[in-house]
């Protein structure tokens, strides 16, 4: 170690294995593209992908016990505070919630059960009194409380199980440490975040967007963002997937146009990320973390006597030497994959089998979306009307929109726009947004529609301009 600068001598064999092995694993479990099934994914995808087929059979079941021991519990630690269960701090962070977190979890009990009773005898519905029909239809059909239980909850189930149990290889050992410290420079001042969310954004454009937020919800509990910065990554920087960009394109039959889509994604990402930060409601949230303490204003300069990469590289190994190790690390990874699916889940299934509901039976999204008709025009995009309708039932669905444009609208330059629109908006219920207010990331319901109608307005000139250069 002769070699190494005074800065990282104090380090033995041991610190840098700990550093180096772990962060390896973890870069290439959340972060190194694999081909599979024809696209590119990551490893942890296609574990999540193992684990979701091995428990197919019985999922329904599975998801169902787990919401409703969640809603049982969480009323019975309201309401009666019994001893047993509020000694232990686990069930007592799991568990004893807010009358508001009670209310939706009792909901997502609800719903999936009615979903499943539909599921396993369709013949239920008609034995139902005249009044209650439509309103059983309505939660569990297909396209509402089906669609969250059939598609959504099991691969949220499976990635929640595996990036509990592994994201601590990511963010235990130094490496966000590392690229936190060197990216900086690059992070701070164009987007106003630390460098080490560079991670989460990578995490989420290479594999899903939800492990992406998860990863900023641990951070934030781990007082490495602010309220400020937790919720700009939260809501700007869970990026879709590469794969899912795809599905999506795929849909409106443009697969031929993956390049140009891409890249019109890319650069309108950038620009609301550039934007968005900037102006409210996410411009008042305050520089604090979650309990209430100050950031450090020196923690990310880089000292006199020391060049960035010494100074990353010595971040970095001073948090693989005080790392856990591999009994606490387990710890900590079970103890988040229990956090997010019992948690999460529930929120899931009630907050997106509602904004469904609305989006199936419901006039609201095509209201609220033609005063974007105008705009439209104004854009010169084809079939302004019919685009319309579209644009804010991306709030309930990302892959709603698609759907609509594949089935009503002509133009290859609207569907084309209207896919890369869905993907950029960003913030719908049926996940991201659940995932977030599910979470301890300081946004509301209001707050998250108010920055999808902001991230439609940035994004959607530079859709339309790249769409008719590259598509018209």
């Amino acid at each position: 170690m002769s070699n190494l600068t005074p800065s990282t001598e104090q380090f033995d064999l041991k610190v840098w294995l700990t550093f180096i092995i772990p962060s390896l694993i973890g870069v290439f479990l959340f972060m190194t593209p694999v081909p599979m099934d024809g696209a590119m994914t990551i490893p942890i995808a296609v574990l999540a992908k193992a684990v979701k087929a091995a428990v197919a059979s019985y999922i329904d079941l599975l998801l169902t016990v787990i919401i409703c021991i969640t809603g049982v519990l969480s009323l019975v630690m309201k309401l009666f505070k019994p001893a047993a269960l509020m000694k232990s701090s686990l069930l007592k962070h799991l568990f004893d919630v807010h009358w508001l977190w009670l209310v939706i979890r009792l909901f997502g009990m609800a719903f999936i059960i009615l979903t499943v009773l539909s599921f396993n005898n369709p013949d239920i519905t008609s034995a139902l009194p005249a009044p209650l029909q439509p309103i059983f239809t309505g939660i569990t059909s297909e396209n509402t409380g089906g669609l969250v239980l059939k598609d959504l909850l099991p691969v949220l189930f499976s990635v929640f199980i595996l990036a509990g149990l592994l994201l601590p290889l990511l963010l235990n050992f130094g490496l966000l440490e590392l690229v936190g410290t060197l990216l900086t420079k690059v992070m701070r001042p164009l987007f106003g975040v630390p460098g080490r969310s560079a991670v989460d954004c990578a995490t989420s454009w290479l594999g899903d967007g939800s492990v992406g937020i998860l990863m900023t919800a641990r951070q934030y509990e781990e007082k490495h963002y602010t309220q400020r910065e937790a919720a700009i990554i939260g809501t700007t920087f869970s990026a879709v997937s590469i794969t899912f960009c795809l599905v999506v394109l795929g849909q409106v039959g443009l697969e031929k146009l993956f390049a140009p889509f891409y890249l019109t994604v890319c650069l309108a990402g950038v620009a609301a990320a550039l934007i968005v930060p900037r102006i409210p409601p996410l411009s008042f949230k305050k520089d604090v973390f979650i309990d209430g303490s100050q950031p450090d204003p020196h923690k990310e300069r880089v000292p006199h006597d020391k060049n960035i990469l010494t100074h990353a590289l010595h971040v970095a190994l001073n948090k693989a030497k005080h790392s856990p190790g591999f009994t606490g690390t387990l710890k900590e990874g079970i103890h988040n994959a229990l956090d997010m699916i019992f948690a999460v889940l529930p929120i899931v299934m009630a907050v997106g089998t509602f904004a469904l509901v609305i989006a199936e039976y419901t006039p609201i999204f095509a209201y609220l979306g033609k005063p974007f008709i105008p705009f439209l025009e104004l854009l010169q995009i084809p079939e302004a009307e019919a685009a319309a309708q579209t644009i804010m039932v991306g709030f309930a669905d990302m892959f709603i929109p698609s759907i609509l444009a594949a089935g009503t609208i002509e133009s290859d330059v609207t569907r084309f726009i209207i896919a890369a629109m869905s993907v950029t908006q960003l913030i719908y219920m049926s996940e991201v947004g659940a995932l977030l207010l599910g979470s301890k990331i300081p946004v509301n319901i209001f707050e998250l529609f108010i920055i999808f109608i902001l991230r439609t307005l940035i994004t959607l000139p530079v859709i339309a301009l790249m769409a008719h250069w590259l598509v018209g």
